[in-house]
């Protein structure tokens, strides 16, 4: 996984969108995706290029449609990587807080 690829890919809240548009209707068409977004065809093809080389969603052609699908393993590998370690302590700290709060 290239880890520069997929935040610079999350940074921008239009990606973002498109990775939600994704998640709500996976397969979608570049026309459908457009239908949720105030911008040309050509900017929405731009960031979807962008997912695409971070791995955050793949295409398949059927017939002459392109759809795409949200790709959640680099997603699944940033949360293993950045976010998890970060909820161990948090939830660790928050047990100790309940047993004290509790008198155990």
């Amino acid at each position: 996984m290239d880890e520069d690829k997929v935040f610079k890919a999350l940074a921008d809240p239009t990606r973002r969108r498109l990775l939600d548009l994704l998640y709500e209707r996976n397969g979608q068409t570049l026309g459908e995706l457009c239908e949720h977004l105030d911008m040309a065809r050509q900017s929405a093809t731009q960031h979807l290029g962008l997912l695409e080389a971070a791995n955050l969603v793949s295409t398949v052609w059927r017939g002459r449609e392109k759809l795409h699908f949200i790709n959640p393993v680099p997603l699944h590998e940033v949360y293993e990587r950045w976010v998890r370690k970060f909820e161990r302590q948090r939830l660790s700290l928050l047990h100790d807080l309940k047993k004290e709060l509790e008198g155990k």
